[in-house]
């Protein structure tokens, strides 16, 4: 079946900014993202990461990292700090390669970030 680049979306939040908790949650997100759309780190072409303001203790492309993603090209960059928005938050957008349909793509949402896009199929 051919593939095709699709991207994938998720977010998380951590409940306190240390380096332990936020890897905890990156990995978990990741994890997620990977087993509900049946993607494995070959399928990966990038990952683009962002955090909210509160979050300063790990870059969560180092927490990716420690899950073997090394060889992916990671990047990290800030969130609009917008008026009510979602605190200690995380988002990811992973780009990969897949025969999935984009209709068929989960994006995953966990943790406080749960509500950020319910329009989405899970």
């Amino acid at each position: 079946m051919p593939t095709s680049v699709r991207a994938v979306r998720g977010a998380t939040t951590v409940d306190h900014d240390t380096a332990a908790h936020v890897t905890e949650r990156v990995v978990s997100l990741l994890e997620q993202v990977l087993d509900r759309n049946g993607l494995d780190h070959d399928d990966i072409i990038s990952i683009l990461f962002t955090a909210t303001d509160d979050i300063v203790s790990i870059f969560p492309a180092t927490a990716a990292r420690s899950m073997g993603l090394g060889a992916v090209p990671l990047i990290c960059a800030r969130e609009l700090s917008v008026v009510g928005s979602v605190p200690r938050c995380i988002r990811v957008m992973l780009h990969v390669e897949t025969a999935r349909q984009r209709g068929d793509i989960h994006h995953v949402y966990l943790e406080g970030a749960q509500g950020l896009r319910d329009d989405l199929p899970s």
